[in-house]
This record gives C-alpha cells, sequence and structure tokens, in this order.
C-alpha cells in the first residue's frame, strides 16, 4: 500500500467528501457565507450551483457540521422524489410519527404542526437538499408550497439547494417563475486556479500525514490545474494515480510521465486537454498504471 511508502497515516485524495480535508478557499468560503448570511436574515430560498465535482456534497456537509446549534435540519441528500415521497421524507426529518402511514392532507397538517411547535421553541427549520437538480417538476412546486408555510414575521421553513447547472436551466422556464423569484440568494462554485490546486494538494498530504519533501513540484500542480480546468474530483483522481504509479514504480517525486499516465488512464479528462496541455507521447503509459493497481490492490 502507497501509504507506508509515502509515509501517509490515510488517503490523501478519495473521491468521500470527508470534512476533515476541507481546505478555506475563496470559492467555497464565499458559497458559505452566502448561505449563513441567508439562514441569518431569513430567507426562504438559498441555492448554490456548481459543475460536476466541484465540492457541493462536501459544503454541504461542512454546512451541516457548523450550523448554529439554533437551527433544526432535514436533510435529504437524494431528492428524486415524487411530492408524496418528498413530503414523507420532510415529515419523517422533522420528525413527525408515523410519517409514512398517515393521509396527506394530515400529513401536511402535523408537519405545519411541527414547525409551529419548533417556531415557538426558539428553532429555525432548514430543509437541505443535495443534488437538487434530480427533483422531479412536481416535487418543485411542492417544494416552493412548503415555504408558504409562515409566520407573519418570518417563515417557518427556509431551503437550501445544492445542484448541478442543470437545475437553473429548468427553474428559467415559464412555469418555475414563482419558484425562482423566491431565490433570493445564490451562489455559483467556480473551479479552483493554479495556486489554489497547488494549495489544495499540499494541504490534503498534510491533512494524511505526509511530513517529507515536496510530493507535487510547483511545475506539476500547474499542468494538474490546467487538464483538470480546476475541478477537485479530478484533481483527486489523478493525484491518487499518480501517487500509485509512484509506488508501483518506486519512486517518490510526482513527474510529468506520471501525470501523462494518469491522464490517459482518466475517461473524464477532455480529449482536448489530453492532447494539447500534455502532449502525449505513443508510451503504453496506461500498462504502467495497470501494474501499479496491481502491486497495490494484489499484493498488498
Amino acid at each position: 500500500m502507497y501509504l507506508y511508502h509515502f509515509g501517509l497515516g490515510e488517503l490523501p485524495f478519495t473521491l468521500t467528501p470527508n470534512t476533515n480535508f476541507y481546505l478555506p478557499l475563496a470559492p467555497h468560503n464565499e458559497a458559505l457565507a452566502v448561505i449563513f448570511t441567508a439562514l441569518k436574515t431569513g430567507e426562504g430560498f438559498i441555492k448554490v450551483v456548481g459543475e460536476v465535482g466541484t465540492g457541493k456534497t462536501l459544503l454541504c456537509r461542512k454546512l451541516l457540521n457548523e450550523i448554529p446549534e439554533h437551527f433544526i435540519t432535514a436533510y435529504i441528500p437524494n431528492p428524486y422524489l415524487n411530492p408524496d415521497e418528498l413530503r414523507r421524507a420532510v415529515a419523517v426529518e422533522l420528525g413527525v410519527k408515523q410519517a409514512q402511514r398517515m393521509s396527506l392532507q394530515l400529513l401536511t397538517q402535523r408537519i405545519q404542526t411541527r414547525l409551529l411547535e419548533l417556531h415557538s421553541q426558539g428553532h429555525s427549520v432548514v430543509l437541505i437538499l443535495d443534488e437538487a437538480q434530480a427533483l422531479p417538476e412536481d416535487s418543485l412546486e411542492a417544494l416552493r408550497l412548503f415555504t408558504n408555510l409562515e409566520t407573519e414575521t418570518r417563515k417557518l421553513l427556509q431551503v437550501v439547494l445544492f445542484a448541478q447547472p442543470e437545475l437553473d436551466q429548468r427553474l428559467a422556464k415559464t412555469e418555475f417563475r414563482q419558484l425562482r423569484q423566491r431565490i433570493t440568494f445564490s451562489y455559483k462554485l467556480r473551479p479552483m486556479n493554479a495556486n489554489e490546486v497547488q494549495q489544495y494538494i499540499q494541504h490534503r498530504l498534510v491533512v494524511a500525514g505526509y511530513k517529507g519533501v515536496e510530493l507535487f513540484p510547483v511545475a506539476i500542480c500547474k499542468k494538474i490545474a490546467r487538464v483538470s480546468q480546476g475541478i477537485p474530483r479530478l484533481v483527486n483522481v489523478l493525484c491518487h494515480k499518480m501517487l500509485m504509479l509512484a509506488y508501483g514504480q518506486g519512486h517518490y517525486k510526482m513527474t510529468v510521465k506520471l501525470l501523462q499516465a494518469a491522464v490517459k488512464d482518466t475517461e473524464s479528462i477532455d480529449v482536448k486537454s489530453k492532447k494539447n496541455v500534455l502532449a502525449f507521447s505513443c508510451l503504453a503509459l496506461s500498462a504502467a498504471l495497470i501494474m501499479a493497481y496491481y502491486t497495490l490492490v494484489v499484493k498488498s
């Protein structure tokens, strides 16, 4: 296993959104600032949009971990639910008993009663949906109706949506203009720039326990930034494969050839980037990566 080879305590570039590896870079800090400001002012809808792999789920986990204590959260990680399923999922998250058995009319009443109860206790309730672009159209309308629940002074339920850009395309439709008008705070996550990619790589290595000399030179980090287009998930994939290759070959420093092999083996990397950025040779680099996999998985 390459952990021992590089003196690591854990894998630094896994795809699991582990908040221990969170790095307060500008785009993620700005997104959290927007969310917390909107929640503090009692806004109904807050939206954070980002391309695949830009760290939306990690931000979602960070929000759940750091939200002030007076907030009660209802978290739905997979919102591909019809309106009935969505209501019942929200009810379960809010602690409504027997939510799966009662009629829809009674369920709606119980949700409102529960929200009023929490409000009277000094709590604010936040519904957080990850992958919100997957919500069916009728469920989007049901979500809007949720925010009609309010007192004379504030909403009983606030909603935070984490989604891919496809959600914006859907909300641009005429039939969703009422929901679109209720989204008063929004933020679009941008990819990392070259300097941020370098910070990101070094940070994850340090968190994972690395204490040796520089593994990823600045020049390599810049190439990783270009070919990954600054997408954190792709940076993780490339760095993980490079470490595996280096381990399999007995190396201790990342090189262009290792990056070439990792890129060639990664289908999600843009073909144009592969050709123009790294100027690939015709070496059988993927074979070297396969051998590294074998060494790591089979022999360990």
